[in-house]
């Protein structure tokens, strides 16, 4: 199937071929048929899956086939809200690119910047907008936008909404909008509490999974060090100059913790920039650009901030922090693997994380690979696995983190 199968109209066809888009993704080839019907829509995919082409190829058809070619004032029509600034940010070009050979406007609000340059945008008139919900609610509490014209209203990363403490927004932004409009609800995982607020938003929808439970990419080579806490830091930086080329992002759980592995690496002569929320957004931009066009190789992320970053070629993505909730591990190895590219990802695991560990195994229903030898071996007697002996550790010790891995540099 290829996206003229799909009955795209010739102004979005064009902006795909330009692209050289040619074959839809398994979330596009089901959810833009039924989206282009009208109907309500819960989906669910993890990242990188394209489901922003999914939801905004649609939505540009319908408003551009309904569209009034007479000069008038623009009202909203379609509002995407999604949970960060650089997912926003992300959805935002993607509209742009797909709906350039259209009249069709968009603009992005969000908030840590001056709302000014983002109130004349909206003045000037647009048809779609994409925002995180504080800054939305902030400008509709100030009448500065108004709801009452929305004709699609897309929910994107629902369970990132939800651990973020977004509820009470979403559930206001609900109230503010029509009662007929097209409602699409899209979300990674789908936990009790997602399935209960999807019905709150949709009517007689369709669903879409893609590969439900399918946790991990095929491509990505996973792997496990057993590490003391304190030797987390020196963890790392052997694998970084063990391999100076690589791009990796590194996850923490903390925004602290994040600032403190930033600090450690340049006492030892390593450049790396952290992006998390306490960050300004232009400094988050500026680091997420530089270590998209290459001049910078390592980035320390929360979780919530790396929601929309998109590396076409990451080589690696290292769990400094064993996350607590199964699903994260998900998204944070889906990083690397994309489209026709490989990957690894490592965990560094202290015995305070085995329990997190043993979760997420159990969720994607399979052992992960031990790194068995490198010089930080933890011999906590709480280990998940047999403790090896302690002649054999100090032999480990004495080599190299990589030392006897034949199967790829960061794994058994």
């Amino acid at each position: 199937m290829t996206f003229k199968d799909l009955e795209i109209i010739a102004p979005i066809q064009e902006a795909l071929d330009s692209k050289g888009y040619t074959i839809p993704t398994p979330i596009q080839q089901q959810a833009i048929p039924i989206l282009l019907e009208g109907r309500d829509l819960l989906g669910c995919a993890q990242t990188g899956t394209g489901k922003t082409a999914a939801f905004a190829i649609p939505i540009i058809q319908q408003l551009f086939n309904s569209s009034n070619t007479q000069k008038r004032p623009k009202h909203i029509k379609a509002l995407i809200v999604t949970p960060t600034r650089e997912l926003a940010i992300q959805i935002a070009d993607n509209f742009t690119e797909y709906s350039k050979n259209t009249h069709l406007k968009n603009t992005v609000i969000f908030g840590g910047v001056k709302q000014a340059s983002q109130v004349g945008q909206l003045r000037q008139g647009i048809d779609i907008l994409i925002a995180t919900p504080g800054r939305l609610l902030d400008l509709i509490n100030q009448r500065l936008l108004s709801l009452r014209h929305i004709e699609h209203f897309v929910l994107d990363e629902a369970d990132q909404m939800l651990d973020m403490g977004f509820i009470n927004d979403i559930k206001k932004i609900l109230r503010l909008l029509p009662e007929q409009r097209q409602s699409l609800f899209f979300s990674a995982t789908m936990p009790q509490n997602i399935k209960d607020l999807s019905q709150t938003i949709l009517n007689n929808h369709e669903t879409v999974t893609i590969k439900p439970k399918q946790a991990t990419a095929e491509k990505v080579g996973q792997s496990v060090y057993f590490v003391k806490k304190s030797d987390k830091t020196k963890l790392l930086i052997d694998l970084v100059n063990e391999n100076p080329n690589d791009t990796i992002i590194v996850f923490s759980r903390t925004k602290h913790g994040a600032d403190k592995v930033v600090k450690k690496l340049a006492q030892v002569g390593i450049k790396s920039a952290a992006i998390h929320g306490n960050k300004s957004q232009n400094a988050r931009q500026r680091a997420l650009g530089a270590f998209k066009n290459g001049e910078l190789n390592i980035l320390i992320a929360t979780d919530i901030a790396a929601r929309g970053i998109d590396v076409s070629e990451l080589s690696l993505v290292i769990n400094f922090d064993i996350p607590n909730i199964p699903e994260t591990y998900i998204h944070r190895i889906g990083r690397t693997g994309r489209a026709e590219a490989s990957g690894n990802a490592v965990s560094f695991c202290d015995v305070e994380e085995r329990a997190y560990l043993r979760d997420i195994e159990k969720l994607i229903n399979q052992k992960i690979p031990i790194v068995e030898e490198h010089s930080y071996i933890d011999d906590s007697k709480e280990s998940n696995q047999k403790a090896p002996s302690k002649q054999k550790q100090q032999a480990r010790r004495k080599g190299s983190v990589n030392k006897g891995r034949p199967k790829n540099r960061y794994s058994k």
